[in-house]
């Protein structure tokens, strides 16, 4: 199993499984889905944290070898899962969310943090969107990241493909809290506990309303980002930058008009 579930206090436990890096794949995020239902349905879970078992890694993002190989049904399977499916799932679940970052969280790994209701990150967290250096664009972080950290800062972050800390990530507002190195699931066990004190009906209502309130069209941006995914997915361009990743060289990118 790539996913580890487990419940403890009222809160629900899922865990990245897939060493070395947790990269993303078909049954990996059926499985991540299958346990974030298990855990919206399950009367006894009040919070869910969503973490890693990897040391070091959150979540690299998707395993790029379907692109390269130039299978666009299996990355449109792909696109489905992670950004529809994980969004919708997210946004009925009921409970509150929490990302435990203690680590690398990368491309697809920040689209599972940031679908997660708060992200904790230890200071030795860093986040990045590479999309960018493999010859695809970041699409759904377009509709959501401006109007977390302002637009020209997203543009920034989204299209130099940089690495950048906990420390700036808190800054920015991206991350809800910080922990020292090493002790973000801890953080995150703790910010749970105080979730689960609070009157359930009330949070479960109240979480509903704030997902309207916040929504301002965003599942459906959703789509349209994974349909620009697929399509860029398909370019030459694609194909270079994940050829040129696999083969550990430097991008010779075509001319495409």
């Amino acid at each position: 199993m790539m996913i580890r579930y487990e419940v403890r206090d009222q809160v629900a436990e899922i865990l990245f499984d897939n060493p070395p890096v947790n990269a993303l794949s078909e049954q990996m995020l059926d499985d991540y889905l299958a346990a974030l239902q298990q855990a919206a349905q399950a009367a006894d879970v009040r919070a869910v944290i969503v973490g890693s078992a990897v040391p070091g890694r959150f979540c690299a993002g998707l395993n790029l070898m379907a692109i390269h190989k130039g299978d666009h049904a299996r990355v449109r399977n792909l696109l489905e899962r992670l950004y529809v499916r994980n969004v919708d799932t997210q946004f009925h679940m009921g409970k509150p969310t929490i990302a435990a970052v203690d680590g690398t969280a990368r491309g697809g790994g920040m689209t599972l943090a940031v679908s997660c209701d708060m992200i904790v990150a230890s200071e030795s967290a860093d986040f990045g969107y590479p999309e960018i250096d493999a010859g695809v664009p970041p699409s759904i972080h377009f509709s959501h990241l401006p109007s977390i950290v302002g637009r020209h800062r997203a543009f920034e972050l989204l299209f130099t493909g940089r690495v950048f800390d906990a420390h700036e990530a808190a800054r920015l507002g991206l991350v809800s809290r910080l922990a020292p190195s090493g002790q973000a699931m801890a953080a995150a066990r703790e910010l749970a506990a105080t979730l689960c004190a609070k009157p359930p009906e009330v949070v479960r209502h109240g979480r509903q309303a704030f997902m309207h309130a916040n929504d301002n069209g965003y599942r459906a941006a959703v789509r349209a980002a994974a349909d620009s995914f697929c399509v860029a997915a398909a370019r030459p361009s694609a194909r270079e930058g994940i050829a040129a990743f696999v083969e550990k060289r430097k991008p010779v990118w075509p001319s495409e008009t």
